[in-house]
């Protein structure tokens, strides 16, 4: 059994295609075919079900898939750790993070890096706080942005708290609350509100405060990113609540202080145990210590 043989057999398993993933893995098809049939051979299964008009994995090549993807990352591993050992550092650094961070300039901050490390793949996931948490913890993630509410702490994984913000209103420039100083959540509540969907991160610590302030209030228009959520409120369509760092930098809309408003902190994660080189690197770059020790697990937000 080689690697190679798992990448290809990988590379099929996501693309569902042998001619696809040939062009992937720079082999032509006949050779990806012939390698893949060699391994099952040597498993004595068939990893893929092949029709003319589709591929899809066997059971066998199901169960076979995830300990594949993890050699496959174990051998990436292995090599970065041989290359920082000689003072080099290359592989991967798979970046997250929510849409509207502002504790960090991720474009900025990946292309200091990339001048820096050149060798290094690096790749960036935009999500959701508790996917981002989930993602780190799989590994597919070294290291993410997010914000929780000040309620919440993530589990499971190393993590330094950076910003804390409180959130404001964001209405359309022509909303009779446009012109406004401040507000309280009394008044929002009788809006219709544009929000992300319910039970994320980033939708909780809005709903924690109207809760708790004995209020309801109407989420009619629900998306899963910031960019979109503002567009609809520009349009008039509702307001919103958004981290005042990251409604700073906003366009075609007014932002107004809340008396009363929820609190989000920004954290960097990263795994505990899996620390790779680039990772360390890049961490490092951004200033972020990741020593362990009393204390180090969380640092005061600034």
């Amino acid at each position: 059994m080689e690697l190679q043989q798992m990448r290809y057999v990988v590379a099929v398993a996501e693309l569902n295609s042998f001619t696809r993933a040939a062009e992937r893995c720079l082999v032509v098809q006949s050779a990806l075919s012939h390698q893949i049939a060699r391994l099952e051979k040597e498993l004595g299964a068939r990893l893929f079900d092949r029709t003319s008009r589709r591929v899809r994995l066997t059971p066998a090549g199901t169960a076979f898939l995830p300990a594949a993807r993890q050699c496959l990352d174990a051998a990436e591993r292995a090599a970065a750790e041989v290359a920082a050992a000689v003072g080099e550092i290359r592989g991967r650094l798979a970046v997250g993070a929510i849409s509207s961070v502002t504790a960090v300039d991720i474009p900025r901050a990946l292309r200091d890096f990339h001048q820096r490390y050149p060798d290094v793949r690096i790749s960036l996931r935009v999500s959701p706080s508790e996917l981002l948490v989930e993602q780190v913890q799989d590994g597919a993630l070294d290291v993410a942005f997010l914000g929780l509410p000040t309620t919440a702490q993530p589990h499971g994984v190393a993590a330094r708290a950076l910003a804390r913000d409180r959130l404001v209103a964001v209405v359309a420039p022509d909303h009779p609350l446009a012109d406004e100083p401040v507000v309280d959540l009394l008044r929002l509540s009788r809006e219709v509100f544009v929000d992300l969907p319910a039970n994320t991160a980033g939708r909780v610590q809005s709903d924690q405060a109207f809760a708790a302030a004995g209020l309801g209030r109407d989420v009619a228009f629900e998306v899963t990113n910031a960019e979109f959520l503002v567009r609809l409120v520009e349009q008039g369509l509702g307001i919103a609540m958004l981290p005042s760092a990251y409604a700073a930098q906003l366009t075609g809309v007014r932002t107004i202080e809340v008396t009363d408003a929820p609190a989000r902190v920004e954290y960097a994660i990263w795994s505990p145990t899996t620390h790779t080189p680039a990772a360390g690197a890049f961490l490092t770059l951004l200033d972020i210590p990741t020593a362990r020790g009393p204390g180090s697990r969380l640092a005061a937000a600034r």
